[in-house]
């Protein structure tokens, strides 16, 4: 079966009657397995310390990653990542892995897509494997020098190819959408978008989207700056088949953010917050009913359509998620009318109205 190429219809076929359930981190899970250096570095002949790379386990310990699959799987979760959030030449040169970057991200891929297809084939449920790509740790919007606001660690072009690398390996190891996740910066998105597109291009067929925006802040801006809708209107012509928000904050802190981009957009909506707001440990202490029953309120006001979780979220958050929104209807929305949208910092649609007050005396040239 060719999934970039059916993977759209049928998540959307999925979503027509409930509402989906995506799965949660893998980075706390990894670390709960404690595993030792070496055990991290396996036989990829890797020089420099290895201990908390969490995306070269893929590859080094691929049955940890098959357990915690298994794990969201039997909770409930039918969208289920990749394990490749920091799966690319940037991240990787944090540990002088680049090299290896293409083999975690197949590896990665095919753990997932063989845990799936077991699954189906028990409860005839379909799933899907998103092939995770997060923001990396450098910026294109923004100068980490102070005294050189001009100056860029990276370029454009430099980041498109860095996630058509990941994006080229994650299809290849089975995967039916590229999430591009927790973004910060709108223009290293747009690097990824560009990437996946190119792909289509190349492969003829379409190659889907989720595009998931983290805010820095309650004022509802991601690091570039973009408030929630000027950042529907940079990444719609994308035809993302799900838009949505991770990470960011607690469900609660999250709502009024999702409840506006579930009346602008005109595809799936996806939502996954943290368990709440960590505490001063940095760790996270909501239960599983208080996120459930948090989100399930989301989906009672019919304001999603994919629901998952995000830091501090475990198997146990995903199960009592599923459960709150078994029986709820999933979220439905008007086409979005044929207008110009734009966006600087903030949306802007252009209606194409011309002003009275000069028309209607002749003095507009477009009169």
């Amino acid at each position: 079966m060719n999934y970039a190429a059916t993977a759209r219809e049928r998540l959307n076929e999925a979503a027509k009657t409930r509402i989906l359930v995506k799965d949660g981190p893998y980075g706390t899970a990894i670390q709960n397995e404690k595993l030792s250096e070496e055990q991290y570095t396996g036989d990829t002949g890797l020089t420099m310390d290895q201990k908390g790379n969490n995306d070269l386990v893929n590859l080094t310990q691929p049955q940890v990653i098959r357990k915690i699959c298994d794990s969201y799987i039997a909770s409930g979760a039918t969208l289920l990542a990749t394990n490749t959030f920091n799966a690319n030449q940037i991240s990787q040169a944090d540990y002088g892995a680049e090299n290896l970057v293409r083999e975690i991200n197949i590896s990665a891929a095919k753990v997932i897509r063989e845990a799936c297809e077991e699954a189906t084939a028990k409860d005839s449920l379909p799933r899907f494997v998103c092939g995770a790509m997060g923001p990396t740790n450098k910026t294109l919007s923004l100068s980490p020098d102070v005294e050189d606001p001009g100056f860029r660690e990276v370029d454009f072009d430099e980041v498109k190819a860095i996630y058509r690398e990941q994006a080229d390996a994650l299809i290849e190891g089975g995967c039916d959408f590229i999430l591009i996740e927790t973004v910060f910066d709108t223009l290293n998105c747009k690097a990824a978008i560009m990437a996946v597109k190119e792909i289509e291009m190349e492969r003829g067929h379409d190659v889907p989207l989720l595009i998931s925006l983290t805010l820095t802040d309650m004022s509802g801006r991601n690091l570039s700056g973009h408030t929630v809708e000027a950042f529907w209107h940079t990444v719609r012509h994308a035809k993302p088949a799900a838009i949505g928000l991770n990470c960011s904050f607690g469900a609660e802190q999250l709502r009024p953010h999702v409840q506006l981009l579930s009346g602008i957009a005109d595809t799936l909506l996806l939502a996954y917050p943290n368990a709440g707001l960590p505490n001063e440990l940095g760790e996270y202490d909501e239960l599983p009913a208080t996120t459930a029953e948090l989100v399930g309120r989301w989906a009672e006001a019919g304001q999603v359509n994919i629901l998952g979780g995000c830091c501090g979220i475990t198997p146990e958050h995903i199960g009592a998620i599923a459960d709150a929104v078994r029986d709820a209807d999933p979220r439905t929305w008007e086409k979005a009318d044929p207008v110009m949208r734009l966006a600087g910092l903030e949306p802007f649609s252009f209606t194409g109205t011309k002003p009275k007050s000069c028309c209607a005396a002749g003095s507009c040239s477009a009169a």
